[in-house]
């Protein structure tokens, strides 16, 4: 495995990949790497002949206030999973090498950000549309891999990857969860002891509607509601729960065959999402 700081190192590298047919994954991330981050390497080893993986703690999309400077970090154990992953190449760059002073272009999409976490997050999906961009010029991937935890993440940049013709395949991959069933997420550090064995409660409600609405419950209001009274029995502050439409992302009021329920709550200091198709898809929770 190989690692570098460097743009013109992961470009040469890859191009020679490409030269010799070979086909590329990309896995962007922002470290402190658990299963579900090693699961989308995995996929991507089913498809592709070599593995970029990026470690990136992005400070655009982060809002002030939120938690940059103390987001978890631990390079040296983030590269020895990639290496006993089979990753080929980690680029980790520093933060003037994807924003050099001066710079003034921007990604940001019209419709799809101005929902859900879009609206808790201010410019946060600028800050992914753009540092993905970036990231996906610098690798020029044949797929990128993304988890279905962050749904609207992968919404935003499928349809960012479709609008600018770009020349790339997002491949998602289900939720990765403990055995409680609470998703895997780096923020899951934040939590007390407490907390942690509350959280799995979004796990729990995401499941009961799910059983609800297949056996012909649709109002959406009242499932909102019977979630948000669970989770905050559990202790957790409710950011956002919605049910939307899981292509645009607008609420419906009756549950059909593209709904798709979405959740955010605090538990402490650590903000955790889930969501779970309704009816459409036989996806595991």
């Amino acid at each position: 495995m190989e690692k570098t700081e460097h743009i013109h190192e992961v470009r040469r590298q890859v191009d020679a990949w490409r030269t010799a047919g070979l086909k590329v994954g990309f896995v962007p991330t922002m470290g402190f790497l658990h299963e579900g981050h090693l699961a989308l390497v995995e996929r991507a080893k089913m498809t592709c002949d070599k593995i970029v993986v990026s470690i990136f703690v992005n400070p655009t999309q982060f809002s002030p206030g939120e938690d940059l400077d103390s987001y978890p970090r631990d390079e040296s154990g983030d590269l020895k999973k990639l290496r006993e992953a089979g990753t080929h190449l980690v680029f980790l760059p520093m933060v003037e090498t994807l924003y050099p002073k001066g710079e003034e272009t921007i990604v940001e999409l019209g419709n799809l950000p101005n929902h859900l976490c879009g609206l808790r997050r201010p410019g946060h999906f600028r800050g992914v549309a753009t540092v993905c961009t970036k990231l996906f010029n610098i690798v020029r991937p044949h797929e990128a891999v993304f988890g279905t935890k962050d749904f609207q993440q992968v919404q935003v940049l499928k349809k960012m990857v479709r609008d600018l013709c770009m020349e790339l395949e997002i491949i998602t991959v289900e939720t990765r969860r403990e055995v409680d069933g609470l998703a895997m997420s780096s923020r899951n550090a934040y939590l007390t002891k407490e907390e942690r064995r509350n959280a799995p409660i979004l796990y729990r409600c995401l499941t009961r509607v799910r059983e609800q609405a297949r056996n012909g419950e649709k109002n959406a209001s009242l499932l909102i509601q019977q979630t948000k009274e669970a989770i905050e029995d559990a202790g957790g502050i409710i950011d956002y729960i919605e049910i939307v439409n899981s292509e645009d992302l607008e609420s419906v009021p009756v549950i059909n065959e593209n709904s798709h329920m979405l959740v955010a709550a605090f538990f402490g200091r650590a903000r955790l999402i889930d969501n779970a198709p309704l009816i459409d898809s036989q996806q595991p929770v």
